[in-house]
């Protein structure tokens, strides 16, 4: 036998065949005993204690017995139909009854025998019965399993084929007699003294075939480790590959460009937070490496300070640079902005979209190849292929979780060079999800907000509060003041959508007549330039009303508005009200966060909006966020595929997050290609496992 014994198919495995090995491909993915044996419990049955038939009580709870079955019957006829085995052990006898399956039970059971029982006793009379109990044969191996056995997902499909979680339980039980020898290690005996590991092979054995719960304990603490540091070491391999093979432009001038933006056109003095983190850029643009760095600050931090500060150094070393924003609202808005900003200074500044016209297009076009263009701004349309840029240095990619890797990378293929690449996001993300998710970035944070801007004072209303509400926005509309009202996208349904924000209109152009009141509208079914009218009127202060659906999430910046209701706000996400939240408070007045909610809600829901009434906070949001619903919910990471984890829960195993991301870096910085024969174990796991799925060249 040989190593590759791990990579043969299912259905060579004893109780798989060609079909189940078909359904465990088509539900499950698996198609090799390599797959097989890394599908792990996601809990235990504890049957270590056997109790005895006549301390049976009625407490509604699954127990386990041990007994001799000393007789069996069918009982009635038809749908009545029932098989019973009386089991029999030193204090009393119970019936164990099964309504279904009667052929196959009465095939099974044998007279005579001694069987573990596990199910839940009911009272029949004075008696207790067991109904449909799992039943196995007392055999020294059988026993071993059985003591404290897995409990396995599986699907609908695999129940049907008997690939339930007994079913799981005999696949394993052939499989890992056979390949156990052949499980290699991999880790470097240096990290098992280290954290006092047991071994790969026993690891996989424990958490399959655990004989009591400290060896649970011990497989998980191990599995979990290494779930978090293969992940680490292929997002810090990639990392130094790049430091390795890739040059970096070198930014070494802040010259006129920047010193004349900086001395006479900076409308405000930095926060010590943006002073750090361009200090930190503009260690990167000068350490002639390629900078790939992530950007994160919540809302109204001065992200775009600093972009636009970092695009006037490259400017200064005679590179072009590009920004490019998911949504032509977001790009419309980083253009007006920055665009006013050096309004007085020689900088061209252009946006590209999709809505650009062909003539203006084409004009750009050739600016932008010849480098008459400095700064170009836009959505996707920045990476079709007529886009040439005549030297690109450095790119800023804003809420770059909504674009895909391949659209960044034909962004960053635009340059004679790599361009260095500073990637940003106004949503929160935990700390544990960054070093998972961004853990081949560098990482910044914006932690501290401008002076002068006070906390947004957020309010929990349900309907019955609905004409106190009006008569709030009418006190801050006589003030002077702007309101959004934002209604839900439900299903990612336009047409459900545009239903909710019309009746919201109607309802709210009763209460809010014209002339006295003026109301836009603006959903994600208009033409962006319609989009571009309403909300420039609504910049403007020609309406007072601005009703909207998720589209104004990001990249609407209005000082005057300082009232947001979000209806139905039980149906959004924690990072989406923050986002929401986020577009009032831009200016120097007292702003207000107003939650409606329906008055039946789950207590997942309420949670959620108890929070976003507790703080203002964007991490510790973030953080209950991931705490609520997981990480595969957050930020689309359930197709990232890199949250892809066996074992390990970013929650609940932080710690050992921490500890492996600390490893993976120790073992990088002294043995880069992993040449060092100490971590052989290391190389080869990741060569076997991880081959054709990840840039992982740095392994010879």
């Amino acid at each position: 036998m040989s190593i590759n014994l791990l990579q043969t198919e299912l259905k060579y495995l004893k109780g798989v065949g060609p079909i189940r090995s078909e359904l465990l491909a088509n539900e499950l993915q698996f198609k090799t005993f390599f797959d097989l044996l890394y599908y792990f419990p996601y809990r235990y049955i504890d049957r270590t204690q056997i109790h005895l038939i006549n301390t049976i009580q009625d407490v509604n709870v699954s127990i386990q017995l041990q007994g001799t079955v000393v007789s069996t019957e069918t009982v009635g006829k038809g749908r009545a139909m029932r098989f019973v085995a009386k089991l029999q052990d030193s204090t009393g006898q119970i019936d164990l009854v099964w309504f279904q399956g009667i052929k196959w039970i009465k095939d099974k059971i044998q007279m005579n025998q001694t069987y573990l029982v596990y199910g839940k006793p009911t009272r029949y009379g004075r008696t207790f019965n067991i109904t449909h109990p799992e039943i196995e044969k007392v055999e020294p191996e059988i026993t071993k399993v059985a003591r404290f056995q897995a409990v396995y997902s599986s699907t609908e499909k695999l129940n049907q084929a008997g690939l339930n979680s007994k079913g799981f339980n005999q696949l394993m039980s052939h499989l890992i007699p056979m390949v156990f020898e052949l499980i290699p290690e991999n880790l470097s005996s240096i990290i098992i003294r280290k954290h006092h590991f047991i071994s790969h092979s026993d690891a996989i054995r424990q958490i399959h075939f655990p004989q009591s719960a400290q060896q649970v304990i011990e497989a998980q603490n191990r599995l979990k480790y290494e779930d978090f540091f293969f992940i680490q070491m292929q997002l810090l391999g990639q990392k130094v590959n790049r430091h390795q093979r890739i040059k970096g432009i070198v930014f070494d001038r802040v010259g006129e460009i920047f010193n004349q933006f900086y001395q006479k056109y900076l409308p405000f003095s930095l926060t010590n937070a943006q002073k750090r983190v361009i200090k930190e850029i503009r260690s990167d643009f000068a350490s002639g490496h390629q900078m790939n760095r992530l950007l994160q600050g919540d809302v109204g931090s001065g992200k775009t300070m600093v972009a636009l500060l970092c695009m006037l150094i490259a400017l200064d070393n005679k590179f072009q640079t590009a920004l490019m924003a998911p949504t032509e609202i977001l790009a419309y808005q980083h253009f007006q902005t920055i665009s006013k900003l050096l309004s007085e200074m020689s900088v061209e500044v252009r946006l590209l979209t999709g809505s650009t016209p062909n003539a203006q297009r084409k004009e750009y076009l050739e600016d932008l190849a010849s480098g008459r263009i400095d700064i170009l701004i836009g959505t996707h349309a920045l990476i079709e292929p007529t886009v040439v840029f005549n030297n690109l240095g450095f790119v800023v990619i804003d809420e770059q979780h909504r674009f895909g890797v391949e659209q960044r990378a034909k962004l960053w293929k635009k340059g004679k060079y790599i361009p260095h690449i500073l990637v940003m996001t106004a949503t929160p993300i935990p700390r544990t999800m960054a070093m998972t998710l961004y853990g081949d970035l560098d990482y910044s944070v914006i932690d501290e907000l401008p002076p002068g801007r006070k906390d947004i004072q957020t309010f929990l209303y349900s309907d019955s509060k609905r004409i106190a509400l009006f008569g709030f926005i009418r006190r801050q509309i006589a003030e002077g003041r702007q309101v959004y009202v934002v209604f839900p996208l439900i299903n990612e349904s336009e047409t459900l959508d545009l239903k909710d924000l019309q009746d919201g209109y109607d309802g709210i152009s009763r209460e809010f007549p014209r002339p006295q009141y003026f109301i836009s509208i603006v959903h994600g079914q208009m033409k962006a330039k319609d989009k571009e009218i309403e909300m420039a009127r609504f910049k403007r202060g020609e309406t007072h009303i601005l009703i909207a659906t998720t589209v104004i999430e990001v990249g609407v910046d209005v000082p005057n508005a300082t009232v947001m209701v979000i209806e139905n706000a039980e149906r959004f996400g924690l990072s989406q009200l923050h986002q929401l939240r986020g577009r009032v408070g831009r200016g120097g007045n007292q702003s207000y966060c107003i939650l409606m909610a329906g008055n039946k809600l789950s207590a997942e829901a309420k949670a959620r909006l108890e929070i976003m009434v507790q703080t203002n906070d964007g991490f510790k949001i973030a953080e209950a966020d991931l705490k609520l619903r997981g990480p595969g919910d957050i930020q689309g990471t359930q197709q990232s595929g890199i949250l892809a984890l066996s074992i390990a829960d970013l929650v609940k195993d932080e710690a050992w997050l921490k500890l492996a991301r600390k490893d993976a870096e120790d073992i990088l910085s002294a043995d880069p290609n992993l040449q060092n024969p100490i971590n052989a174990p290391i190389s080869q796991h990741i060569i076997s496992r991880y081959k054709g799925k990840s840039n992982w060249s740095i392994v010879s």
